[in-house]
């Protein structure tokens, strides 16, 4: 394969930079048909792992206890996106390109107003939320301590998809559309895939309208978005903003939190709007360019 140069400009007085290389997406043969190979991969596995639980959940059930985040089958079916993603990225990348992907889970950098929106911000909307449905003094672990296990048990399980919707479907998106248009694709997507989730006796989604519920993802997805862009393509905050959403800690405050994420989202679009409205999303699966004599020695490119 060769690969494209973006030239620098010298003169006399200046040291010649290390040539880069092109935009990751020029040479690591993604587009979109991948993105329809990981939504029908992650759905066959989700949905099918999902329909043999319930056809099957007092076996299930029986083997490895109720349904829920300490059920391991119930745990392949949340990590299916991050499975599907895992695949077709070793597929294209191999191994080398693989374990670069993953790389992206330890990028922290972010603008301070987007730390303060995933760390403060949402547990201010789901309090609002839960001020209007009345729950927002509920803690539901005794003893208290026992939350502690929850946290952790939530820390490896949801936010674990990240690394498929944000991790590889948002980027291939953003090569064809803008961020906003690619964030409404994917949120309706990521909202479907939920879907068995809401037949499941033992989830708390079995109490929730999926109406409402899919709104809520579609304005998650909508929140996220400029968020993950913005620091610059980062797994890592895909998965706390997911962790924030999901923390156990927080009271359920269906369905008014979702009005509020909604309002919230809005508010987003409107104070992000270039960036929204244009094709200015995060593009790379891989972690951003580097020297192209460094990609030559790890193999990624060759000459």
């Amino acid at each position: 394969m060769s690969s494209t140069l973006i030239a620098p400009t010298t003169d006399s007085t200046t040291e010649t930079p290390e040539p880069t290389l092109a935009p990751t997406f020029a040479l690591d043969g993604m587009g979109t048909r991948t993105v329809r190979h990981f939504f029908a991969l992650a759905f066959a596995i989700g949905w099918g792992i999902a329909v043999l639980m319930l056809v099957f959940q007092e076996q299930v059930e029986s083997l490895f206890g109720e349904i829920g985040y300490t059920n391991p089958v119930f745990i392949l079916v949340v990590w299916s996106p991050a499975m599907a993603a895992s695949y077709l990225v070793w597929r294209h990348l191999g191994t080398q390109g693989l374990r670069n992907y993953y790389k992206r889970a330890t990028m922290w950098r972010m603008p301070a107003p987007w730390w303060a929106l995933l760390v403060v911000g949402v547990p201010a909307i789901v309090y609002t939320g839960a001020l209007f449905a009345g729950t927002a003094a509920e803690f539901d672990f005794a003893p208290w301590y026992s939350v502690f296990g929850a946290l952790a048990l939530t820390m490896v399980i949801g936010p674990i998809e990240e690394f498929g919707w944000r991790g590889l479907a948002l980027p291939l998106l953003q090569r064809r559309h803008t961020p906003l248009v690619s964030a409404l694709i994917l949120g309706a997507f990521w909202g479907l895939w939920h879907a068995p989730a809401f037949l499941m006796s033992g989830t708390k989604q079995a109490s929730w309208s999926f109406p409402m519920f899919a709104i809520g993802v579609l304005a998650l997805s909508v929140i996220v978005t400029p968020m993950f862009n913005a620091a610059g393509g980062s797994i890592l905050v895909a998965a706390l903003f997911h962790f924030q959403v999901n923390n156990p800690v927080w009271p359920d405050a269906q369905p008014w939190d979702t009005v509020v994420y909604a309002l919230v989202a809005i508010a987003v679009v409107w104070l992000n709007r270039r960036s929204m409205l244009s094709r200015s999303g995060i593009t790379e699966v891989l972690m951003p360019q580097e020297p192209l004599s460094r990609a030559l020695r790890k193999g990624l490119v060759t000459q």
